[in-house]
């Protein structure tokens, strides 16, 4: 009998590791012959831990499972039992997925190079080794990928631009540091499927002429940390990294660097600084760290998915790719639904359905049952969007037309008790905090800020005038990202929600 129990972080901080303890000693105490797999999530938090059981029909899955309920799962035979949920794939959250990047998530035992391959795992490195390397940045070109980690820039046009510069030394650099609220794409692939990242670094390296590889993973992680380390060691034990790529005599390595926790680290100049060992600093552009990325040389950037999406194209072709989506917006893309909503998880899905449909239908709306007020697509510097533009489709171009941005795919949802101009505060409360001090307009603009909504939280209609030049000054004056979104939750809650800026006094605001 094979048994599957969550080692997720999501789970095992729902009680997946005493689960799985229940699970050995009740099958010890039976005598029954088990197979325990630790594998990654299906993204179904709320279902969380999710035990499957291999039957002859397929994985049939039980949830939330807690230690208490193992016995009884045991007296069931693992068939009739009140938290039996049928099928996995036939779960509705699950089965309106179309799952591309994260096809092997869950499925796999996460560090078994073997089932990794059994699943289509390493047939797209087996295609690019046969390919030269303008063939390879074409591929991805025609694709359409474009990153998923927040500004949506044409990954082909990125590798292209690599490929072209002349270096004796160039470098594939990770960004794991995944620090955006609302977001856990990234860790929940390294978790689960670590061979996809490692697999998508090394087409990137044949592609561009890179031999060296980096993954920058956030400190907070300390299960993904575990997980890719040993996937790594795994990995060039196996010759899939190390001086001859899978015998072909082309050299690929990668290294794993942890990072402290700064968010502004998330921000690929401030990256780099940090992995050559600097404070956490933007740098300002150009040059591009294309040109001149790691200690001067050209690299490239690439989110975790965006890389961990690159074997999904050389596996199944560009075209394949491409054809799902929608305008600019091709392929799949994983939308993290949270906050006070009833279905949270990870839903992967082609471009182009609706924001409505997604918290509404998907992720079955409120967990409280209150209206949805607000949801902030894009983690604390993206936009709130409300109910109004609900029929906006998830698309890059879609969402820059509502003035708001795409970002790492986070939702967070908001009922109607939410009081937008504290959630304003708090986006400009985030980036005082959050800065790494080289600009002005973000260094003292957000501590401005923070005194401006709190003089109309205690009745000043004035200084909305105010607030509002001082996000334009942040906005077209800010050296990255931080700083120059930090005006899109805060406009966006007053253009939308101008009853919560009303002039009238409110408790002092913390």
């Amino acid at each position: 009998m094979r048994i599957y129990v969550p080692g997720d972080a999501a789970a095992r901080a729902l009680g997946a590791d005493e689960v799985a303890a229940a699970v050995q000693a009740e099958a010890q105490r039976r005598g029954i012959d088990i197979t325990l797999i630790r594998n990654g999530t299906r993204g179904m938090i709320w279902l969380e831990p999710l035990v499957e059981v291999e039957t002859e029909a397929g994985r049939t899955a039980f949830g939330p499972v807690g230690a208490d309920d193992v016995a009884s799962l045991f007296d069931a035979g693992f068939a009739d039992h009140p938290l039996a949920l049928g099928p996995v794939e036939a779960i509705p959250f699950f089965a309106r997925q179309t799952r591309l990047t994260f096809a092997r998530c869950g499925l796999i035992d996460p560090l078994s190079l073997t089932e990794y391959q059994a699943h289509g795992g390493l047939s797209g490195l087996r295609r690019a080794l046969a390919m030269p390397p303008a063939d390879i940045v074409a591929e991805v070109t025609e694709s359409g990928l474009r990153g998923r980690g927040g500004a949506g820039f044409p990954t082909g046009i990125k590798w292209q631009t690599v490929l072209n510069a002349q270096a004796a030394q160039k470098y594939i650099v990770c960004n794991a540091d995944e620090g955006d609220s609302g977001t856990f794409a990234d860790r929940m692939i390294i978790e689960g499927d670590p061979f996809t990242l490692i697999e998508g670094m090394a087409i990137a390296g044949l592609g561009v002429g890179a031999t060296r590889g980096y993954v920058y993973l956030r400190s907070e992680y300390p299960d993904a940390i575990r997980v890719m380390d040993a996937a790594i060691a795994i990995a060039r034990d196996e010759g899939l990294l190390g001086p001859s790529v899978l015998d072909s005599g082309r050299a690929f390595d990668l290294e794993l660097r942890v990072g402290a926790g700064a968010y502004v680290c998330g921000e690929e100049t401030s990256l780099l600084n940090s992995l050559e060992g600097k404070r956490g600093e933007v740098r300002a552009k150009p040059p591009l760290p294309a040109l001149k990325g790691l200690f001067g040389l050209p690299t490239v950037v690439n989110n975790v998915i965006s890389l961990a999406t690159v074997p999904v194209i050389f596996q199944r072709g560009a075209a394949f790719y491409r054809d799902f989506g929608l305008g600019r917006s091709r392929g799949t893309i994983p939308i993290q639904i949270v906050g006070n909503v009833k279905h949270g998880g990870l839903f992967e899905t082609a471009f182009g359905m609706s924001l409505g449909e997604l918290v509404n239908d998907i992720g079955g709306g409120t967990g409280s049952g209150r209206p949805v007020k607000a949801v902030q697509v894009g983690g604390p510097l993206g936009a709130y969007i409300p109910p109004a533009s609900f029929a906006t489709p998830f698309g890059y171009e879609e969402f820059d037309g509502q003035g708001g941005l795409i970002g790492h795919a986070g939702i967070v949802v908001f009922d109607d008790s939410a009081d937008m101009l504290r959630l304003a505060r708090f986006a400009m409360e985030f980036c005082a905090v959050e800065s790494c001090g080289k600009c002005t307009p973000c260094r003292i603009g957000s501590v401005r800020g923070i005194e401006t909504i709190d003089r109309i939280g205690r009745g000043d209609a004035s200084a909305i005038d105010l607030l509002t030049d001082l996000c334009a000054t942040m906005k077209d004056g800010s050296l990255c990202a931080l700083g120059g979104f930090t005006p899109y939750p805060v406009m966006s809650a007053l253009q939308h929600f101008p009853d919560d800026f009303a002039a009238t006094t409110k408790e002092a605001v913390p």
